[in-house]
């Protein structure tokens, strides 16, 4: 495996670059000594376990464990299939988007070298109807993914999946589940024991959307036939490398203080990931997540109301110039954006090379489609910041298993750090928590039917037309 490191490029974040609405080197290097102090928090937080994100690299028992059992599941099943939502879905999605064919599911036994892999990351009626009769039930295995195990959606999903493999296989249905959840805690690990189902557990001090290097991703990419020792060794190196305290050499550190000021001090308050790559766009997806759930807060640690945090939004390139550019080099002046950029591509097409003697074709003959698409990527950088809007560049040498891992790593302290800046708690979730309470008392969960009676008298008041 040769190492290729990941590059972030802030050129353009500068304001010695593109004016006023940018940060001056100044301005971040007055962060230095602050940032030493958020770095000795955030290491004694890592030592003591109480952020445990940081130890998933180093599990080697895991990666053990999860080789054993895939070498004794894969031939037994045709498919695998996850039962989850949010944390524990975007990250399997962005992986297998990134690191497999992209038509994975469709390709050859022999070709594609693992399960097929879906991921049911929704109880939309229609899309649960027809994905169960898509499938072989019998040749499926389903992983179930919930921390708590108490999370509705994902609940709900496993239900009717119990009913259907009952009543295909008996009471040999416990073969067709793993389950991954909380080691001690949860009716998930009650049911575990009770029926002794294959089961991996979710460590304490991680949450889920910071999980995806945890048995929540690393069982789907084991099954997929991803290289996982390569993934944590891309997000080990990239530990190493912001360990440092010194904010200019540290990129998660600096990238969050950039992030920090221009939502703070520029009213940059919309973070655009722009993704020049189909295969790291749903990696836009996760990052929503990780950025909305972790920075979106109504308090600080004091108990102030601030209302804070960025709104994240994903963009395709070059799909969404079409579609998004217009706003974002003319519209308002409220967002900063990260470009993902892959410098060499697994596979490339040339464009034939003929004169057909019309100017707005034949500039194209011989080159291939990264050139254009690059160039693309390129282009549209320049318009957005030659009109004095922020944007950096997330650049990927080669799309691997140690390039990702990487860039979840980055993005995961990037995240950790920005709630220092903020002084808020990033790994908490309250505003989710609000909703799912809600759900429960809609729904007849004994203990809830207060929350119910005051959801439904507002209902009395809706004015609709």
């Amino acid at each position: 495996m040769k190492k290729l490191p990941l590059k972030f490029d802030y050129t353009n974040l500068l304001a010695e670059n593109i004016g006023s609405e940018g940060i001056s080197i100044l301005e971040i290097e007055r962060f230095s000594e602050i940032t030493k102090t958020y770095h000795k928090i955030l290491t004694n937080d890592k030592e003591s376990d109480k952020i445990g994100f940081y130890n998933l690299p180093f599990d080697k028992k895991l990666v053990k464990d999860i080789n054993k059992f895939v070498k004794l599941n894969k031939d037994r099943f045709e498919n695998f299939v996850v039962l989850g939502i949010g944390g524990s879905a975007l990250g399997n999605i962005a992986l297998l988007n990134s690191l497999k064919h992209t038509f994975h599911n469709f390709l050859p036994k022999k070709e594609r070298k693992g399960l097929k892999i879906f991921i049911l990351d929704n109880i939309d009626p229609e899309y649960v109807y027809n994905f169960l009769r898509t499938i072989d039930i019998k040749k499926t295995l389903f992983n179930v993914i919930s921390k708590s195990g108490s999370t509705a959606e994902t609940a709900a999903q496993f239900l009717i999946i119990v009913d259907l493999l009952k009543r295909k296989l008996k009471n040999k249905f416990t073969r067709n589940l793993v389950i991954t959840t909380d080691e001690k805690n949860g009716d998930l690990r009650k049911i575990v024991d009770k029926y002794k189902i294959n089961s991996f557990t979710i460590p304490e001090n991680v949450g889920g959307r910071f999980s995806v290097l945890s048995s929540v991703g690393l069982l789907t990419a084991g099954f997929a036939n991803i290289k996982i020792e390569n993934l944590l060794k891309g997000a080990e190196d990239m530990l190493k490398k912001c360990q440092t305290e010194k904010l200019l050499e540290n990129p998660a550190y600096l990238n969050a203080t950039f992030h920090y000021l221009l939502d703070t001090q520029k009213k940059k308050n919309i973070s655009v990931m722009f993704s020049y790559s189909n295969s790291l766009y749903y990696w836009a997806d996760w990052y929503r997540q990780l950025w909305a759930e972790s920075l979106g807060k109504n308090r600080n640690r004091n108990g102030e109301i601030i209302a804070i945090g960025q709104t994240p939004v994903k963009a395709l390139g070059v799909t969404d110039q079409h579609s998004q550019v217009q706003l974002y080099t003319e519209g308002p002046n409220n967002k900063v954006f990260t470009f993902l950029q892959i410098e060499e591509f697994r596979n490339d097409t040339t464009i034939p090379k003929f004169r057909t003697n019309y100017s707005s074709l034949d500039y194209l003959s011989g080159h291939k489609l990264s050139e254009l698409f690059n160039s693309e990527m390129k282009a549209t950088e320049y318009a957005i910041s030659s009109k004095g809007r922020p944007c950096c560049k997330i650049i990927f040498p080669k799309i691997n298993e140690y390039t990702i891992g990487q860039f979840i790593m980055l993005y995961e302290i990037q995240t950790a750090f920005a709630g220092e800046l903020y002084n808020i708690d990033a790994f908490n979730q309250p505003g989710v928590e609000a909703g799912k309470i809600a759900t429960y008392g809609l729904l007849g969960r004994e203990g809830y039917g207060d929350k119910a009676k005051e959801i439904l008298t507002k209902d009395k008041d809706r004015k609709i037309i």
